[in-house]
């Protein structure tokens, strides 16, 4: 498949975990942007029925689905995580189809432009190429942690752990063309998307 979506101006949003991704993204949405989610393809590609499943129960066996076909989440979490190998062998089954099926939705998307969101984006490497600029959502490590812990009912140990997986805040900021800061409650956003949506529509119309 052609790199069809990224010919179009678009946006690579990211963040770490626990900074606001999922809300920035919905605000974005609210105003006209075509938004593209990677976790939620992932989630679908791995949900009952989703295409990766044959190859997921081929490479880790039926252990590693639930009752219903699904990917069992939090046991394949543990795995990659005590296993660098099965950490590999995951992405090597996720990653081509999570890009294909990025691309796909990204020339269906109708929109003032296109809006990829991408958790580990500066950590894959390639979308700085792919995107026409990187917008980053960023938020004190402490606030991220806090957040994580209330959402996912996990142990600062815990989301410290995942946190360890991902780039440092300050490496995460220097790929960034813009920031969104998310560090005070809903009303402080609407300001800094309005005008970064103003920015986007306008260039996407002369690209």
């Amino acid at each position: 498949m052609g790199n069809t979506s990224a010919k179009a101006f678009s946006i690579g949003l990211t963040g770490g975990i626990g900074s606001g991704k999922t809300m920035v993204a919905e605000l974005f949405a609210a105003r006209g942007a075509a938004v593209v989610d990677t976790d939620r393809i992932a989630h679908e590609l791995t949900a009952p029925g989703g295409i990766a499943i044959p190859a997921i129960r081929a490479q880790f066996g039926n252990a590693f689905l639930t009752p219903e076909g699904a990917m069992d989440r939090p046991k394949m979490r543990a795995a990659v995580f005590a296993d660098p190998a099965a950490k590999k062998q995951l992405e090597s089954i996720l990653h081509p189809l999570i890009r294909s099926e990025t691309e796909l939705a990204g020339t269906l998307a109708r929109g003032a432009y296109l809006m990829f969101v991408v958790p580990l984006l500066v950590e894959s490497g390639n979308w700085k190429q792919r995107t026409s600029r990187i917008l980053v959502v960023d938020c004190p490590e402490q606030l991220q942690v806090m957040r994580v812990m209330k959402r996912n009912a996990l142990t600062e140990a815990q989301v410290r752990a995942i946190m360890a997986t991902q780039v440092s805040r300050e490496v995460r900021l220097a790929a960034a063309d813009d920031v969104i800061v998310n560090d005070g409650d809903v009303s402080t956003l609407a300001p800094q998307i309005d005008r970064l949506h103003a920015l986007y529509s306008a260039l996407a119309k002369i690209n």
